[in-house]
C-alpha cells in the first residue's frame, strides 16, 4: 500500500483510512476496487459487511443476503436508515401541518349555489 495507505477522502490511492472523528467517507458497492478500497481506521484490514452495515446504520441482526459481493451491494445502494428516519418523520410532520393548515382555513359552502 505505500504512501497510498494514509491518503485521506477524496484522494486515490490503494485504500482510505476512515477516521474515527469524521464522517465516513461515501461507501460504493464495490469495497474492494482500488480507487473505492475502504480501510479500518485502527486496523490494517478492509471493512468487514457488518461494518460496512453499522456505517449505513442498519441495526446489527439485520440479515443480508447472497454472495459477500452482493452484500457490499445492497450496503453500497442503501440510503441510511437514520437518515430515511429522519426523512420520513419530517415528512409526516410536514403533511400533518397541511393537513391541520387546510382544516382550519376550509370554507365551507352551500352545494346549491356554491356560497
Amino acid at each position: 500500500m505505500q504512501k497510498s495507505y494514509y491518503l485521506g477522502g477524496g484522494k486515490t490511492g490503494m485504500a482510505r483510512r476512515l477516521s474515527l472523528d469524521e464522517p465516513s467517507l461515501t461507501l460504493t458497492c464495490s469495497p474492494a476496487q482500488k480507487q473505492t478500497e475502504r480501510c479500518h481506521p485502527t486496523e490494517t484490514r478492509p471493512l468487514t459487511v457488518r461494518e460496512y452495515a453499522r456505517i449505513q446504520t442498519f441495526p446489527d441482526d439485520w440479515e443480508f443476503l447472497g454472495s459477500m459481493s452482493h452484500q457490499y451491494k445492497q450496503i453500497g445502494n442503501a440510503v441510511p436508515v437514520n437518515l430515511s428516519h429522519a426523512i420520513g418523520r419530517s415528512l409526516v410532520g410536514l403533511l400533518n401541518n397541511i393537513t391541520e393548515h387546510e382544516a382550519n382555513n376550509q370554507k365551507f359552502t352551500n352545494p346549491r349555489n356554491g356560497a
